[in-house]
C-alpha cells in the first residue's frame, strides 16, 4: 500500500531493517514442503504423520482498520498461523512488512516447528504478519495498528496456547504494546502472553541480543570442528538489524575479524576487520553502515561473494540462489536469516565444500532465550544475565553437537540432519499423542 505519512525515528527493530534488500525473494511455502518431504522419505516418516505435517494446524486471516494520523481508517491485512501443537503451545513472531503473505508465515510456522523440536524446546510452530512498510507510519500510527491487530488474533493466542514474539520490523516496543492490550481486554496482566518485551514489563535479560549471540556460540563451534581458529576468523556478515548488529558484537568479542557488514542501502568492506562499536546500528531510517566506519563501500551482492571464511546472511531470506551461488568463496556459511538459502543454492555450496550450518539452528538463540523468558514469566522469578547466557551457550552446544555428529555419521549436509532430528522428535510425539477422536 503506497501512502506517505511520516517516518518514525527511534524505534529499533527486532528483527531485519523493514525495507527490502534488493534481490528476488522466492516462494518459501514451496521450499519448506520440499523438505520436509525429502527428509520425510529418508527417516521412513509414518505417511499419515508426514500428511497432518504439510497442513498447518489452524490459520487466521483479518482485516485490521485503523485510523490515520490524518483522521481517516485505512485497511491492513494481518495473518496468525499454527503449523503443530503436538509437543507444546505454538511459538512465533510477528512480522511488519510490505511483502507478507500468508505463503510466507505459514512457511516460517513449519520452520519454527522445526526448529524448536531441533532445540529440544517444548513448543510447536507459528508465526504471524501485517503487510505493512512500518517505516512510512508515525509512532502513533504503528502503536494504533498493533492493538488493533492484536485484538483480532486474540482469539487464538494465550500464554498457554501461542505466545508471539518480534521479527522483522516489530521490536520490544510492538510486544509491549501486545501486553497492555491483551491485559485491558481480560482485565488483569500476563506479561508472558509474549515474548521479546521491554525488562520493564517482564522481559527477559539477553533477550534482544540471543539470536547474536547464538549465532557466535554456533560459528566458533564450528570453526573448530572444520579447523579454524576463531582469533583472526574473518566473517562477513549480511544484514545490520537486531541479529546481524548483535552477532557481529558478540563474534568481535570471541576474537574474530568482521571485514564486512552491510545493511539495506550496502556495506562496508575493509580487510584490517571492522570494530562493530563503532557502526550506527539502528540510528534512524537514514542511517546507515556507510556513515560510521571507515571502508570500502560495496553492494549486498558483493558482500555474499567476499573470500572469507564465515558468511552470515542475516538479513531477509532467499539471498543466496542458483544465480548466486557459485559466486560464494566463504568456507562456511551460518544463516542468521530465516530461509536465506534456496534449495538449488544448497545443492551448488554443498558441491563446493562449502559447509552450511541451517537457519533452524543458527538462529535459534532467539526462541531459546524467549523459552527462558516465558519460564521466568510464568514462576515470576528472573534470572540474572550470566545464568541466561550459560544457559543459552548449553543448549546451542548440546544441538550442535548433535547435529554435527549425525552430519558426518550419515554423509549428509547439516540441513538434512537437522531436519532429520526435528522432524523425528515432532513425529515421536504423534506417535504418542495418537489422533483424536
Amino acid at each position: 500500500m503506497a501512502r506517505k505519512t511520516t517516518r518514525r525515528d527511534g524505534v529499533h527493530s527486532e528483527g531485519q531493517p523493514a525495507a527490502t534488500l534488493p534481490i528476488k525473494r522466492h516462494d518459501m511455502w514451496e521450499q519448506t514442503l520440499r523438505q520436509l518431504d525429502e527428509v520425510a522419505q529418508r527417516i521412513n516418516l509414518d505417511r499419515d504423520i508426514h500428511t497432518m505435517m504439510r497442513h498447518p494446524k489452524r490459520t487466521l486471516e483479518v482485516a485490521i482498520p485503523v485510523r490515520m494520523d490524518n483522521g481517516h481508517v485505512e485497511m491492513f491485512q494481518g495473518y496468525r498461523v499454527h503449523h503443530n501443537q503436538w509437543r507444546g503451545p505454538c511459538k512465533g513472531g510477528i512480522r511488519y512488512h510490505h511483502e507478507v503473505s500468508m505463503e510466507e508465515v505459514k512457511a516460517l510456522a513449519m520452520l519454527m516447528t522445526w526448529k524448536c523440536a531441533l532445540m529440544n524446546i517444548p513448543y510447536g510452530g507459528a508465526k504471524g504478519g501485517v503487510v505493512v512498510d512500518p517505516s512510512r507510519l508515525s509512532l502513533g500510527e504503528l502503536e494504533r495498528l498493533t492493538r488493533r491487530f492484536t485484538s483480532e488474533i486474540m482469539i487464538i493466542i494465550g500464554p498457554d496456547k501461542d505466545i508471539p514474539a518480534p521479527d522483522m520490523g516489530t521490536n520490544a516496543q510492538t510486544m509491549a504494546w501486545m501486553v497492555d492490550t491483551y491485559a485491558m481486554i481480560i482485565g488483569h496482566s500476563v506479561p508472558q502472553i509474549v515474548t521479546g518485551k521491554p525488562v520493564s514489563v517482564g522481559g527477559s535479560l539477553g533477550r534482544m541480543e540471543a539470536t547474536g549471540r547464538g549465532i557466535s556460540f554456533i560459528t566458533a563451534a564450528v570453526a573448530k570442528e572444520c579447523g579454524l581458529d576463531t582469533q583472526g576468523l574473518r566473517v562477513a556478515i549480511q544484514g545490520a538489524g537486531n541479529v546481524g548488529a548483535h552477532a557481529a558484537r558478540t563474534v568481535h568479542e570471541l576474537g574474530a575479524r568482521v571485514i564486512a557488514i552491510s545493511d539495506v542501502k550496502g556495506g562496508i568492506y575493509n580487510e584490517r576487520g571492522i570494530d562493530p562499536s563503532t557502526l550506527s546500528f539502528g540510528a534512524g531510517p537514514k542511517a546507515s553502515v556507510w556513515d560510521s566506519c571507515p571502508g570500502q563501500k560495496i553492494s549486498n551482492a558483493e558482500l555474499l561473494a567476499l573470500d572469507c571464511d564465515v558468511l552470515i546472511p542475516a538479513a531477509l531470506g532467499g539471498v543466496l540462489t542458483a544465480q548466486n551461488a557459485a559466486n560464494v568463496k566463504a568456507k562456511i556459511i551460518v544463516e542468521g536469516a530465516n530461509g536465506p538459502t534456496t534449495p538449488d543454492a544448497d545443492a551448488i555450496l554443498d558441491k563446493k565444500g562449502i559447509i552450511t550450518v541451517p537457519d533452524i539452528l543458527a538462529n535459534a538463540g532467539g526462541v531459546t532465550v524467549s523459552y527462558f523468558e516465558w519460564v521466568q514469566g510464568i514462576q515470576y522469578f528472573f534470572w540474572e544475565l550470566e545464568e541466561i547466557n550459560m544457559r543459552l551457550h548449553k543448549i546451542m552446544r548440546s544441538a550442535f553437537t548433535d547435529l554435527w555428529a549425525l552430519s558426518r555419521r550419515e554423509r549428509v549436509s547439516m540441513r538434512t540432519a537437522a531436519m532429520m532430528i526435528a522432524v523425528s522428535r515432532v513425529g515421536e510425539a504423534a506417535k504418542s499423542l495418537g489422533l483424536f477422536p
